[in-house]
């Protein structure tokens, strides 16, 4: 990542140049969510990662936890604490209805991916340790598309609390994808009591990471990202602190959607670059 853009894996310029030879017609994005689960470590603090199974969209990358908004996230009738679905359509450009389904997928992903739950008994408290068997068979049921994410909450007497997601940006796969999506980026601290567990079937690998840190072995071949996370990273990590970071979502644009486009020039290395 430099300041003339970021280096495209190879499958990706395949993927760019077939495109533009057969003159494809760009796929619709899916709306998604996806949530930077951040964690203090001593004077810094950690992000969780997890790297896609090798057959998924995007496979091998390094990526946070989330994925598309189902039709359960627009359906869903739950108790809510936090910014209620219109203040969340004013933060996201979106109809009060959509931000909530947005809202609504990026807590039920966190679930799903990383075994953590950002819902409460109450407006100003969080559930603790999910871990147990029960906790699992009710994410296996939801993952399952058994059960739906507000039904889970009722059936625990649990409120999803909004609040503990911090809007941050949007990103719009680049054209050229088979596969496009429109995914929202939410900051959230990692609830005290709670734990990350590795139970994605979509994900072979995870870990909690400096940003700094992921963004060193990236430069070093070590791990492979796509640019809005790379991007995200380095974002999180110039705020210096978790308080910082949470001041900074504040004023982040979080409806205004970046698309990066890879430039295929005839001679050089091809680059992503955004705007």
């Amino acid at each position: 990542m430099t300041i003339d853009g970021f280096a495209a894996p190879p499958a990706l310029v395949e993927h760019a140049r077939r495109f533009r030879a057969e003159g494809g017609v760009p796929a619709v994005p899916r709306v998604a969510a996806t949530v930077l689960l951040l964690r203090p470590a001593g004077d810094d603090f950690e992000v969780y990662l997890i790297r896609r199974v090798a057959a998924m969209a995007f496979g091998g990358m390094y990526a946070f936890p989330g994925g598309g908004v189902d039709r359960s996230d627009s359906q869903a009738h739950l108790d809510w604490a936090g910014p209620g679905p219109a203040a969340w359509g004013e933060r996201l450009g979106l109809a009060p209805d959509a931000a909530q389904a947005v809202v609504c997928a990026a807590a039920r992903e966190v679930f799903e991916e990383a075994g953590v739950l950002l819902a409460g008994p109450g407006g100003g408290t969080v559930v603790g340790d999910v871990s147990g068997d029960d906790w699992e068979a009710a994410r296996q049921d939801l993952v399952g598309r058994r059960t739906g994410f507000a039904d889970l909450l009722a059936r625990q007497g649990l409120t999803l609390r909004s609040d503990l997601l911090l809007p941050w940006s949007r990103w719009i796969t680049p054209e050229f994808e088979p596969r496009r999506f429109d995914t929202y980026f939410f900051v959230a601290l990692l609830p005290a009591g709670q734990r990350t567990r590795d139970v994605s079937g979509e994900a072979d690998h995870t870990t909690w990471l400096r940003p700094a840190d992921a963004l060193a072995r990236v430069a070093a071949g070590e791990l492979t990202m796509l640019p809005p996370t790379m991007v995200t990273l380095a974002e999180v990590a110039a705020a210096g602190d978790l308080a910082a970071v949470a001041r900074a979502s504040t004023t982040r644009d979080a409806a205004t959607p970046i698309t990066p486009r890879l430039d295929l020039p005839t001679d050089g290395e091809p680059r992503f670059v955004l705007g």
